[in-house]
Formats: structure tokens, C-alpha cells, sequence
């Protein structure tokens, strides 16, 4: 037997037990719609900036390939030489339409392997150049807080500086040198 009670609700007699059950009101019907529709555009605004603020991380970047300098072969010698390269770089959303130039200190080593290092102090980052001061000959020299390295790229103990300088890969292709990425230590 159903009927209505007070308050909305609804009975009926269930096995010889009076079963209660709640109606719902206009009030929290509505409550209910207006709550889910907002808590669904909610959702809809905040996947979009969500997305956004994570979108760098998700797409993939350059592998990390070899740049090719202006530098022959030829011109290698046992004795440092700047080249200058120029490497894509993809900061975030900025994107350098030439890229971004960079520096490494290239010459070959004794074994006739060639060696690119890296002019960034590992002290503080500032420039290094070689030969630069006649205290130090044949010698890596950071101006900024007198570091010195060795000409293999590894830090003169008792300066400022606590690691050798970074080295890059090298390859050379058609009697050109290629420049890669850092290697890892």
C-alpha cells in the first residue's frame, strides 16, 4: 500500500515492513542540476589551462644532433681556437628564429683526438679564454674569480673553480667539424 507522508515522503509496505523513501524536491533538484552544470564548466576552463601550463613538457624535442661549424679539418692544431655554432634552441613557447650562437674551445689532443670544451666556468658560469693572462700560460683563464684550468679542460686545484670544464661530442664529416651535444659525465 503506498501513500504520502509529511515532508514529501513516500511509503509502501514492503514483507510486512513500512519502506520510507525520500522524495526529491524542486529545491534539490535544482541544487543538484545547477551544481553539476557548473562543476562541468568548471572542468571545461580548467583542462584548457592545464594543458597549456603542461603542453613544453608533453611534446618531444630535438634529439640532440651534430652542428656543423665553419671549421675545416685543416685547421685543427694542438693549440685551443674558438669556433662559434649555432644550435636550435626551443625555450618553452620561444622559439629563436636564428637560434641561438654558442662557443667552445676546439683543437686536437696529443693521440690526435679532437677536443671541444665548453668556455663556460663551472665556478659562477662566466667566460674562460685561453691564454688570456701571462701569469698563466697555456692555461684556461676565468677573469671573474680566477679560475684556471688546464688545457684538457680540468680545474687547477686550489682555484675557485670545483669542476672541469664541460666537453662537447665531435665528429668530422666532409672534412668539416661537427659539434654535438655536451657529453655526459
Amino acid at each position: 500500500m503506498k501513500g504520502s507522508g509529511p515532508g514529501g515522503r513516500l511509503s509502501r509496505i514492503e514483507g510486512g515492513r513500512t519502506v520510507v523513501s525520500k522524495k526529491l524536491s524542486r529545491r534539490q533538484f535544482l541544487t543538484y542540476t545547477l551544481g553539476g552544470t557548473a562543476g562541468f564548466l568548471a572542468s571545461g576552463m580548467l583542462f584548457p589551462m592545464v594543458r597549456f601550463a603542461i603542453d613544453p613538457v608533453l611534446k618531444k624535442g630535438d634529439s640532440g644532433g651534430f652542428v656543423e661549424t665553419t671549421m675545416t679539418e685543416a685547421e685543427l692544431t694542438n693549440s685551443p681556437k674558438a669556433v662559434q655554432f649555432t644550435v636550435h634552441v626551443k625555450d618553452g613557447w620561444y622559439e629563436p628564429p636564428k637560434g641561438e650562437t654558442k662557443t667552445a674551445w676546439v683543437y686536437k689532443d696529443n693521440n690526435g683526438k679532437v677536443v671541444a670544451l665548453s668556455p663556460i666556468c663551472k665556478h659562477l658560469g662566466c667566460t674562460v679564454n685561453w691564454n688570456s693572462n701571462p701569469q698563466f700560460k697555456n692555461e684556461f683563464f676565468c677573469p671573474c674569480h680566477f679560475g684556471r684550468y688546464y688545457k684538457d679542460g680540468t680545474n687547477v686545484p686550489g682555484t675557485p673553480p670545483a669542476k672541469p670544464l664541460d666537453k662537447y661530442k665531435t665528429q668530422i664529416k666532409n672534412g668539416r667539424l661537427l659539434i654535438g651535444p655536451l657529453e655526459k659525465v
